[in-house]
């Protein structure tokens, strides 16, 4: 197995450190851990058409939202997210949050440097651009609930 390319991948205030990137290494599991700053922006409520997610806290408190229930996850606290269920998270607590996510199969780093590609270009994020590199990764973004 190739080793991950531990560098971080920084999309807005977020942070991606992927420890196992099953895409280049051949494998079916993914995983990497995610560092969520208080109040910072976070990808828009998605379902994955062909991969399942597992949450895993790590430090603070990160909120997850899994088919319209949300919960705080805290250290030693995991949370799955079935494929094809609308899910999303988001940190409204005063303390940065870091957990490790798992994908199965994993959709790889690739997917994250190309939206910290469209979040970072000038101008500002272009939704079309992003939704375009969702949908390539099988992301499916959720109709906004009103």
């Amino acid at each position: 197995m190739q080793p991950a390319d531990k560098s971080v991948i920084a999309i807005g205030q977020l942070e991606i450190r992927y420890l196992v990137d099953g895409v280049a290494s051949g494998g079916a599991t993914g995983m990497f851990e995610l560092i969520v700053p208080p109040g910072a922006r976070v990808p828009p409520a998605h379902s994955h058409s062909d991969n399942e997610e597992i949450i895993y806290g790590l430090e603070g408190v990160l909120r997850t939202t899994v088919g319209g229930e949300a919960r705080d996850i805290g250290p030693g606290d995991s949370r799955r997210t079935p494929r094809g269920v609308v899910h999303a998270f988001s940190n409204p607590h005063q303390q940065t949050a870091r957990a490790l996510v798992i994908l199965t199969p994993d959709i790889g780093a690739q997917y994250f440097r190309d939206i910290a590609e469209v979040v970072s270009a000038a101008g500002g994020p272009d939704p079309a651009k992003m939704a375009s590199v969702m949908t390539r990764y099988g992301l499916v973004l959720s109709p906004p609930t009103p």
